[in-house]
């Protein structure tokens, strides 16, 4: 049996080279094509001195260098550091100086970016480039192309083994410094195969992938699940509705589309502005952000078939998933995938919670990742003696085992000394006809301790909305502790690259303000 998602990808290329896998603005991969360039750039990693165990960053959009740089560094016996394309000075400093990466293959963009930080990354000895880099960077660089054809495509090399690390995914950083978790190579493996198998995944299937890559869901979803089922990917350098829209109308030949909630909102819009209508795929996967009931039925209408919500993050990769061949249920993430855990458990005693009740959701198993980067304090805070990791997810499992994620531990609003769930709130407003987008969070209080605030950006498309008409939409759906005492209109909310809001910097505009 493999012991890394990369000897699978080698052992198909090898059985069915002429087998399709990439198609990317034209180019088109065969696993073999693509297995050559793996092995090219891994041997050129070798030969320039990277040894095993030693850090490559990626800081790199969308394209088939991508690929090749991530499998290549793992069969150079590298690990790869993940790096947000939006990250600028700040991040990138502390992330790589963090991780003591030794080289990063990344674009003019990146380059110049880097460029400042010099001084700050002791550890960084040169670039790769899949472009011209401008003349002023301060590292040796190499053209990517020009590094391949330094390696050799048929090298045979030593494969890694599963207890070896693969990847550092740096967290969100929503409070205070991002952490690297730590990914080995089994984790990737074993949580491919539960998702695959849990979503009947196969060689037959094409998806299209406009996700970033640098992201779990697009990178250990949707790249991961293709090369493990020997299927293969329409790889996007970005999401654009229209484009989108009409792939999913006139390539007959995809099967699948995973997408953040921010992708599905505007296809849907897409759809209605232009008329044009999806076809009904095998698979159309939601995560990395709560999906509201209205945005679910919405796609229904839309694409004539349910969405499948799963559960996810950096540290465990896919948590819980809607069945593929069962009710599919809005508002929640479904149940374990295959040989996982899940529980609630009650936030200050750390006991199982019953069904019905709302507590921290905690997983176990063999996704879940072996700690954080020259972090053993935080490791040892996110683990139970029996191997549960914290998610810092609230949530509570229905009496039929369905999982509902109720938002962040940090996020929870104690207000008058009652527990106030920011997503119940956000689900209410959202389903007034003049709501567009709605972020519900808690502020410091005099009296209450902390008040309940709403954000919300108006629909363009219908009249200007009333904050007292929506306290008392509220109040009439809701106990009246939940209802907002205050309502703030924005044009935007702030969200990351994958369209999750940002409520940290919310919290700063609002306190800054009063």
């Amino acid at each position: 049996m493999a012991s890394s998602l990369l000897e699978t990808f080698l052992t198909r290329a090898r059985q069915s080279p002429e087998r399709h896998v990439l198609d990317f603005e034209g180019q088109r991969f065969s696993a073999g094509q693509l297995a050559g360039h793996v092995a090219a750039f891994a041997s050129a990693l070798q030969r320039r001195g990277l040894k095993p165990g030693e850090r490559v960053a990626l800081f790199l959009e969308n394209s088939p260098a991508f690929v090749i740089a991530y499998l290549g560094t793992w069969y150079a016996g590298g690990v790869v550091v993940l790096v947000n394309t939006q990250y600028r000075q700040v991040e990138l400093g502390h992330i790589l100086a963090d991780a003591g990466a030794r080289a990063c293959v990344t674009g003019a963009a990146g380059a110049a970016e880097l460029s400042p930080l010099k001084a700050s990354l002791p550890t960084l000895e040169w670039l790769v480039t899949v472009e011209p880099s401008p003349a002023s960077v301060p590292w040796p660089t190499v053209d990517f192309d020009a590094l391949l054809t330094e390696g050799e495509a048929t090298a045979s090399l030593p494969l890694p083994t599963g207890e070896q690390l693969a990847v550092l995914g740096y967290t969100s950083g929503t409070t205070g410094r991002s952490k690297g978790a730590m990914l080995l190579h089994r984790n990737l493996l074993a949580n491919v195969r539960a998702v695959t198998e849990a979503w009947r995944w196969t060689e037959k299937d094409r998806l299209l992938l406009t996700l970033p890559l640098f992201h779990t869901h697009g990178l250990m979803v949707g790249l991961h699940g293709t090369l493990s089922s020997g299927g293969s990917v329409d790889l996007r350098r970005r999401f654009v509705a229209s484009e989108a829209l009409a792939a999913l109308q006139e390539d007959t030949s995809l099967t699948m589309f995973f997408g953040v909630p921010t992708l599905y909102g505007r296809l849907v819009e897409e759809a209605r502005r232009s008329g044009l209508r999806p076809r009904a795929l095998r698979l159309l996967v939601s995560g990395s952000a709560p999906l509201s009931p209205q945005l679910f039925h919405n796609v229904e209408e839309t694409f004539g078939q349910r969405i499948l919500e799963r559960y996810g993050m950096t540290e465990t990769l896919m948590n819980t998933t809607n069945p593929y061949e069962g009710e599919r249920r809005p508002g929640t993430v479904g149940m374990p995938y295959p040989g996982q855990e899940a529980r609630v458990v009650d936030v200050r005693t750390r006991q199982p919670l019953p069904a019905g009740e709302t507590g921290e959701i905690e997983v176990r198993g063999p996704h879940v990742f072996a700690g954080y980067w020259q972090r053993p304090d935080a490791t040892a805070e996110a683990f139970d003696p029996e191997g549960w990791f914290r998610t810092g997810d609230l949530g509570l499992r229905d009496g039929d085992g369905y999982f509902q994620i109720t938002g962040r531990a940090r996020e929870l609003i104690i207000s008058g000394g009652f527990n106030v769930y920011p997503r119940e709130v956000e689900e209410v407003l959202a389903s007034h006809p003049t709501v567009a987008e709605v972020a519900v969070l808690g502020l410091p209080d005099p009296d209450f301790g902390e008040q309940v605030v709403a954000v919300v950006v108006p629909r363009p498309d219908s009249p200007s909305p009333d904050a007292q008409a929506l306290v008392d939409h509220c109040k009439d759906r809701l106990a009246s502790f939940k209802k907002p005492r205050r309502v703030v209109f924005l044009d935007a909310l702030p969200r990351n690259a994958l369209g999750k809001v940002q409520k940290h910097l919310l919290r700063e505009r609002l306190q800054a303000t009063v």
